[in-house]
């Protein structure tokens, strides 16, 4: 048994329960719930950092963050399974997935800012800095979207769970600015079997 210390709203636990789904992991997981902001949460014994996810081997060895964690799941599973083994394949699938935690980064910190400070505290600069990153991340991916697949490498899933986050904390892709982004997360929830099913959740 696999523990993956989650919460049922975060993108990057869902980037690693996706994952499962390709490389034949996803039976394995025990999904327990954490809060990263409780400190008595047993997640900080397994992460210092207090951070999710985290997956906990059984031999009681813990990993983080995702990106540690799917570069294990594809090790386990044989290798080559979301992760590319052939170059340039690997390098634009690693280059995809770190475009896309960045724009995930960047949004959870404009949306830490609205919930942990008061309205008149909030820092008008620091906001626009991080939308800006977000923004033009999400240019830059609908001039070349990535193509939706059944079996998505790193690169591919990380933009499908973003998109889905951020338009469920956003409504990002409901204004029609990102038709081609649109399209291909529509794809991708009609086309991968057991992806809708790890949607984000209140």
């Amino acid at each position: 048994m696999l523990t993956l210390r989650s919460s049922p709203t975060s993108p990057f636990g869902r980037k690693v329960k996706v994952a499962g789904l390709v490389t034949g992991h996803a039976e394995r997981f025990k999904i327990v719930s954490a809060d990263t902001m409780a400190a008595d949460d047993p997640l900080r014994n397994d992460n210092p950092l207090g951070k999710i996810p985290c997956l906990i081997l059984p031999d009681g060895m813990s990993l983080y963050d995702s990106r540690v964690i799917i570069e294990w799941l594809d090790h386990d599973a044989g290798g080559g399974k979301v992760i590319p083994l052939a170059w340039p394949e690997r390098l634009a699938a690693l280059k995809l997935q770190a475009l896309a935690d960045g724009i995930m980064d960047a949004a959870i910190l404009m949306l830490y800012e609205g919930r942990f400070r008061v309205a008149e505290k909030h820092e008008a600069r620091w906001i626009d800095h991080q939308r800006g990153k977000v923004e033009r991340g999400l240019a830059a991916l609908e001039q070349s979207p990535p193509m939706p697949t059944a079996t998505p490498d790193v690169g591919t899933l990380t933009v499908a769970c973003m998109l889905d986050w951020l338009d469920f904390r956003f409504s990002t892709l409901a204004g029609g600015q990102y038709p081609k982004l649109a399209a291909f997360l529509d794809a991708m929830n009609k086309g991968m079997p057991g992806f809708t099913k790890s949607k984000p959740q209140v």
